[in-house]
């Protein structure tokens, strides 16, 4: 399978820089697997396409403000830093901008300094602070807006790039499906008797990674943590018992399902690290449907879609959202694939 397959319609000034407000009026373009005609609805419309007995799957992961720009000691040039993973105590794994090399000291704030102490196929650096980690990013740490987002980060984004139901710390990009849910929508699903539960997986900067393989089947995730727990394990199980359907709300609810279930057909609670890469030809163990928005063309998130849609007709409906002029990538309109 060819990476040139996934040459989707793209109109770039579609991407949004900014969220509808209130989220639930984003748009919502319903697309049939398979076949079938598309609709054109609003997120708030959503209950309408559920059932009773439905399970909504969300990830409850919350963004991290991840972003740090600091100075390089002792020339004062600088620098810009990306947390990726805690690798244990003060260590982390970076994307760093700038010219660094190993041993680099670099100051982020008074009391706050990090020292290279890896500079080649992955950057690593180990922290020396007098408060904790997390009063650092709290006091100087950004959102880490996607790279296709080329305003400067604002207050706001500290709460529309966060879904309401965020959780547990430890991701650097949004689940961007989950952005488009209210309280509100929350609260009509569940007196539609939904069953609404919780996963985790933390996105990585992973999911903007570019594919480079002539060959999709050669290409390689970078892992991301993700956890299940006995309660949703179980309310998966037993809705996939009794054949009522799971919807995933965004490609990483759809991962984190897919990667803790195995080939009888069940969810197993745990934690752990997924490489997962779902791309035409998966056979889905536990999603039935699923919410999500509108992604650059080839890339792994349109290969997951492509997989649970089918090709002919996520290319038919991005054609169509590029025609109707829906908004595009994280701060963008949805599509539910049902």
């Amino acid at each position: 399978m060819l990476l040139s397959d996934f040459d989707v319609p793209f109109d770039e000034t579609l991407i949004a820089e900014y969220p509808v407000s209130p989220r639930d009026q984003a748009r919502l373009l319903v697309v049939p697997k398979n076949n079938g005609a598309f609709l054109h609805k609003q997120v708030r419309d959503l209950p309408s396409f559920l059932v009773p007995g439905d399970v909504l799957v969300l990830n409850d992961t919350k963004v991290i403000p991840a972003r740090l720009r600091g100075i390089k000691l002792p020339s004062g040039g600088k620098v810009e830093l990306l947390l990726v993973r805690s690798l244990g105590d003060t260590m982390w794994e970076v994307l760093l901008k700038g010219h660094v090399k190993e041993g680099q000291v670099l100051q982020f704030s008074e009391g706050a300094s990090a020292i290279v102490r890896e500079r080649g196929e992955r950057t690593v650096v180990k922290f020396t602070l007098t408060g904790t980690m997390h009063d650092l990013l709290q006091r100087s740490g950004e959102i880490p807006l996607p790279p296709y987002i080329k305003r400067q980060v604002e207050k706001s984004d500290a709460e529309t790039y966060q879904t309401v139901f965020a959780r547990n710390e430890g991701a650097v990009a949004a689940p961007t499906a989950g952005l488009h849910f209210t309280e509100e929508l929350l609260a009509n699903l569940r007196k539609q008797h939904i069953h609404i539960i919780n996963v985790t997986l933390h996105v990585g900067p992973g999911t903007f990674k570019p594919v480079i393989a002539k060959n999709v089947e050669d290409h390689r995730m970078d892992a991301e943590w993700y956890e299940v727990s006995d309660q949703a394990a179980e309310s998966i199980n037993t809705a996939k018992a009794d054949g009522r359907r799971i919807v995933a709300v965004g490609t990483t609810a759809v991962r984190t399902l897919e990667a803790s279930a195995v080939n009888d057909g069940l969810v197993y609670p745990g934690s752990g690290g997924t490489k997962l890469f779902i791309f035409p030809g998966y056979q889905f163990k536990i999603v039935d449907a699923m919410l999500t928005n509108f992604h650059f063309p080839r890339t792994t998130l349109i290969m997951l879609v492509s997989a649970l849609a089918g090709q002919n007709q996520i290319r038919a409906a991005y054609q169509e959202a590029v025609k109707e002029k829906y908004r595009f990538y994280s701060y963008g309109d949805a599509m539910l694939i049902e």
